[in-house]
């Protein structure tokens, strides 16, 4: 196992810059995933560590080696795909069995080494069919025995469970997560899905478009969102968003939405009188009120049974909230949500920084 730092890593295509500089230190046997949307490089650099892209700028470091200017057989990694990557005519055990074989190890440590991962990922009965003959979640376990084989320093996930049904997404993030518990190794996850991200990393990196927007566990992300586009990208239902503008009198302090509606400002917040804000409170955090808080008007109602969720309207902007109660509003309905002040965030309108004292 081995730390990766990296540090003011560059990367351009062309004329386009891809990477502004980034910098992140993840420790020996963590779980960290690179989480954003699509086209912000988190890809791109998991390929940078991998060695399978051209680093233009700063330096990447497996352990104590520089890894800037070494192949990929050389950094002791090993990658898990999108696509699984699978050698069709081969079947599982030599597919698990290949990188070793290259390697020129003997025959007795291939197949310790390869029985050890089928027993870890429950792939002993299928080591003599072929991929065509698996179903997509055996296909990726089949993938992550490859990589196990090889001990490496470092494991790195391209969007793995992307291919795959719903269900099976939520069983293979559970597998995943317990491989890494029982082999901790350093491992490097990247994913579009926030939902995937929370559940599994102990460290969390958001990006957009090229850049590091804030770094931090699942919880801190979720419950101290640095700016607005991290509040807006983890958590599912997203926060809700009021823009408004902030009053302060004496030792008071409300933010004024658009049609006069007074909330009180989230405690510990910051800002100054007069400027223009975004209210943010999460849909788990609004509480219903007999009058006063945010006259929202409902538009559909989703009963889970665990919790019921309600999309309301106020003043054309769309808002949620989940309740753990049953309710039945009918559409229509206009219904007062008071925000919960200890989990409510203020941000400035203009920069999306959150604004705290």
């Amino acid at each position: 196992m081995a730390s990766v730092t990296i540090q003011s890593v560059k990367k351009n295509f062309g004329e386009v810059a891809i990477l502004h500089g980034v910098d992140i230190d993840i420790r020996d046997g963590s779980f960290t995933v690179l989480v954003g949307p699509s086209g912000c490089g988190k890809s791109t650099l998991l390929r940078m560590i991998a060695g399978l892209e051209e680093i233009n700028g700063g330096e990447i470091r497996i352990g104590d080696k520089r890894v800037n200017d070494l192949p990929p057989k050389e950094r002791d990694i090993a990658m898990v795909f999108q696509n699984y990557a699978l050698y069709p005519h081969m079947t599982v055990r030599e597919n698990m069995a290949f990188a070793l074989a290259l390697a020129k190890m003997d025959k007795a440590t291939i197949e310790s080494k390869v029985g050890r991962a089928a027993e870890i990922l429950a792939l002993a009965p299928l080591l003599d069919r072929y991929p065509r003959q698996l179903s997509g979640g055996q296909r990726q376990r089949v993938a992550m025995g490859r990589a196990i084989v090889r001990d490496p320093q470092v494991f790195l996930f391209d969007e793995p469970l992307s291919n795959l049904d719903a269900k099976l997404r939520v069983a293979m993030r559970s597998e995943i997560k317990e491989l890494h518990q029982r082999l901790k190794t350093t491992s490097i996850y990247v994913t579009h899905d926030q939902i995937e991200a929370m559940t599994m990393g102990d460290k969390i990196v958001v990006m957009r478009d090229g850049r590091i927007e804030q770094t931090g566990s699942p919880l801190e992300l979720y419950d101290h969102p640095a700016n607005q586009f991290v509040a807006g990208f983890i958590g599912s239902p997203a926060m809700n968003f009021l823009p408004g503008t902030l009053r302060r009198s004496g030792g008071a302090a409300r933010v004024e939405l658009a049609d006069g509606t007074q909330l009180d400002a989230p405690l510990a917040a910051g800002g100054t009188d007069g400027q223009r804000v975004v209210y943010g409170t999460r849909p788990e955090h609004l509480s219903l009120a007999d009058h006063g808080g945010i006259a929202a008007q409902v538009a559909v109602m989703e009963p889970t049974g665990m919790d019921t969720f309600v999309a309301c309207r106020h003043e054309g902007a769309e808002l949620s909230a989940v309740f753990r109660e049953r309710h039945d509003f009918a559409p229509g309905t206009t219904i007062h949500l008071q925000p919960d002040l200890q989990r409510a965030h203020l941000f400035d309108a203009g920069s999306g920084q959150r604004l705290v004292k």
